[in-house]
């Protein structure tokens, strides 16, 4: 059994960790911290984990935590700078589930975070954990950098598309919703029942946090810099990321609908958590709900050069505990799929 701790088990991301670890057949979570809980059973917090999990909150210690083999971070930005440079030098493999680690250009990120980057030296050995386009330097990490929700979806919905340089550069445009769980657990007049219910609005659309790391990834991906038009939007919901992606073809690039249909196909047949559906569909959030799994369906409106992809994740999941834990099994050497294999939750 591999002993892991969990940094900041309070929260909507922790809570998630806590559920899937507590079922992982090669996993003991030994540390839970929260420093507001500490000395609270996580049972009593979380009633749904009676006779799951026995394990009461304590406040983070380095000491404590480098008994753990791997660490997971599910914490506000900072947090994982003031901890996690010390655990990997004494061995812990860490899981980021913040964006401590995730741009790789340190003014960036004191610019979106307004939190000077302390450890640049580890930001540079960070390996960005999306499984699908970098399964292999996982593998080998000490530290992992678990993308954000919006970005999964984003980049997993465009993939395909930029590996084979068939987009329009400047012509991606990433309408994209989100629920109410995105915003994280603390209380916030935007996230109140009252002000969420019965609405839905666009919101930080001249600039918006993740908009720098979709940048990055996609540039990564596409060899050359892409930018695009990322619009947010909050819905009436608890949990799912619902990305529409609209982009235009390379105009000498004659691809017909199904071809593209066929590409992604290919591209995602060996992923066990990306399910490309028939040409055409139109998935739905609770498709994926409680999973690791993202679902993808492409149109060709009128049969043009305009390409649309719809790109689904639960933002809790396969935008954030899910994911980690697929990288934690990739850094181990255990079974990519270990401890996610569910079905969503229907209704």
């Amino acid at each position: 059994m591999i002993d892991v701790g969990i940094v900041g088990g309070t929260g909507y991301s922790g809570a998630e960790l806590l559920r899937l670890l507590a079922r992982h057949p090669g996993v003991r979570v030994r540390v839970l911290t929260s420093r507001q809980e500490a000395g609270q059973r996580a049972d009593a917090l979380f009633p749904q984990l009676r006779g799951v999990c026995e394990l009461s909150f304590s406040a983070p210690d380095v000491e404590t935590l480098a008994h753990c083999q791997a660490v997971f971070f599910a914490t506000p930005h900072g947090a994982a700078l003031a901890l996690a440079p010390e655990l990997v030098q004494r061995g812990v493999k860490v899981l980021d589930l913040s964006a401590d680690f995730r741009l790789k250009d340190p003014a960036q990120y004191a610019r979106w975070y307004q939190h000077e980057h302390t450890a640049p030296a580890l930001l540079k050995e960070a390996v960005y954990g999306l499984p699908e386009v970098n399964r292999e330097s996982i593998k080998k990490a000490r530290l992992v950098a678990c993308p954000g929700c919006y970005p999964t979806s984003v980049q997993l919905g465009l993939l395909p598309l930029l590996e084979q340089r068939l987009l329009v550069p400047g012509s991606i445009i990433a309408s994209c919703t989100s629920g109410v769980s995105g915003a994280g657990r603390e209380l916030k007049t935007g996230s109140l029942f009252a002000e969420a219910a019965d609405n839905v609005k666009a919101y930080g659309v001249n600039g918006h946090r993740h908009l720098p790391e979709i940048e990055q990834g996609l540039s990564s991906i596409a060899g050359k810099p892409v930018a695009l038009t990322f619009i947010p939007h909050l819905v009436p919901a608890i949990r799912g990321i619902h990305a529409t992606l609209v982009a235009d073809l390379e105009r000498d690039a004659d691809v017909q609908a199904p071809d593209v249909q066929a590409m992604y196909e290919k591209r995602y047949a060996n992923e066990p958590f990306v399910d490309v559906l028939p040409a055409g569909a139109h998935p739905e959030t609770r498709s994926v709900r409680g999973t690791n799994r993202c679902q993808i369906a492409l149109h060709r409106p009128g049969g043009g050069k305009r390409v649309v992809v719809l790109s689904v994740i639960d933002n809790l999941v396969k935008g954030a505990a899910g994911q980690a834990v697929q990288c934690f099994n990739l850094m181990h050497g255990l079974s990519e799929t270990a401890g996610l294999e569910l079905p969503a939750l229907w209704p």
